[in-house]
């Protein structure tokens, strides 16, 4: 079978290597440079602890658990540490407990923790008093381009192509298969084309003339866009996603470590370059949260832009009368990605994937996608 993929960050190439340990015949169109779009702004957080609705959880769940398939025996971009969740803020400790309970009830691994416990997870951990602590054992994260890497690696060792500069102008489909068109004039004709163009999936849809309606990232605000900063390197000692009432933390690699605020979302916009305030602010929350921080700086702040199909669902389906087009289009790309490298393949060549099934292109057509999701305002909400 031959299979074009268009798009080569971090859904798009594991589909792609997914497709290669099938056999299949794989070409990846990018029309930048792989891991240019989504994933090199990813907080990479891999986690299901509050996706809703419930099929949504599931699908997420079997990613993370997928995650840990993927890198048995070792890898240099997963780190199965976990997350460690404090709640201070009334608010905070309310939603989190009614978090755990519905969590509890689905069979995700929870447990609540005491504080000499969260201490001993993350020494550096400054506790505010009558604080709740959970911790979530089988959460990771990733360094996303090396999971991209990891990826793109194995479908190219599988005899994959990855063609970079590669702009798509048209698809067309028929009975007998597809041809892409890319800018230049090049074609490239499968029999089955896989889109994985993230936040662009709108406009890749619509020159095949298919419509998968995305949320623009210019427009829909903190729904996808977000700020993320990024430290110099630090001497403390974090381990782990650590989530707090107004601040986000990760391992960025060599000391660093990733800063995310969710209430700061409402003034990130894709066209204007962060100033240092916020980055400031991001360090006056960082010294209440991590001891061995004095003197941070921040090393980059960026606005993360977050693909969201326009009912805040993933999308994964054939979208052509003649079954040659696959759509993929999701948030928690870097989540999923695992998961999809392996149930895409599986539909592309014919089958069904159970947890796939209420994530259907054709929702949008026939009226039943709900609405737009509401941004993330506390942690845990992405």
């Amino acid at each position: 079978m031959r299979v074009v993929v268009i798009g080569a960050g971090v859904v798009g190439a594991a589909v792609a290597a997914g497709l290669a340990r099938r056999g299949a015949e794989v070409t990846v169109l990018e029309r930048d440079v792989p891991g240019a779009g989504t994933t090199a702004t990813s907080v990479a957080w891999i986690n299901a602890n509050n996706k809703d609705p419930e099929p949504y959880f599931a699908l997420n769940h079997a990613a993370v658990r997928a995650h840990h398939g993927l890198a048995a025996g070792g890898g240099d971009w997963f780190f199965p540490t976990g997350n460690l969740e404090c709640a201070a803020a009334p608010e905070h400790r309310e939603q989190l407990a009614a978090r755990v309970a519905k969590l509890l009830d689905r069979g995700y691994p929870v447990r609540r923790i005491t504080a000499e416990r969260a201490r001993a997870l993350e020494p550096d951990l400054i506790r505010p008093a009558d604080a709740d602590y959970v911790f979530f054992p089988e959460e990771a994260h990733t360094l996303p381009v090396r999971l991209l890497g990891r990826f793109l690696g194995e479908a190219r060792d599988l005899g994959a192509r990855v063609v970079a500069g590669a702009e798509v102008r048209e698809i067309a489909a028929g009975p007998s298969g597809v041809t892409v068109t890319v800018a230049g004039g090049d074609a490239y004709t499968a029999d089955t084309v896989v889109t994985c163009t993230g936040r662009w999936t709108q406009e890749v849809a619509a020159r095949a003339g298919l419509t998968v309606p995305m949320l623009d990232p210019r427009t829909s605000g903190p729904t996808t866009n977000g700020y993320l900063g990024v430290t110099a390197a630090l001497p403390a000692r974090l381990s782990r996603v650590l989530t707090t009432d107004r601040l986000n933390l990760r391992p960025d690699g060599g000391g660093r470590i990733q800063l995310q605020a969710l209430d700061l979302d409402a003034t990130a916009d894709p066209a204007v370059e962060p100033g240092p305030a916020i980055g400031a602010r991001m360090l006056d929350r960082l010294a209440d949260v991590l001891a061995a921080t004095e003197g941070a700086r921040i090393e980059q702040i960026r606005v993360g832009q977050r693909a969201m199909p326009a009912d805040g669902l993933t999308v994964a389906g054939f979208a052509d009368p003649h079954a040659r087009i696959y759509v993929v289009a999701t948030h928690s790309g870097v989540t999923l990605s695992a998961l999809l490298s392996e149930v895409v393949p599986q539909e592309v060549y014919g089958g069904e994937a159970p947890l796939l099934a209420p994530f259907r292109p054709g929702r949008f057509a026939d009226g039943t996608a709900g609405p737009a999701p509401t941004p993330a305002r506390r942690p845990g909400e992405q």
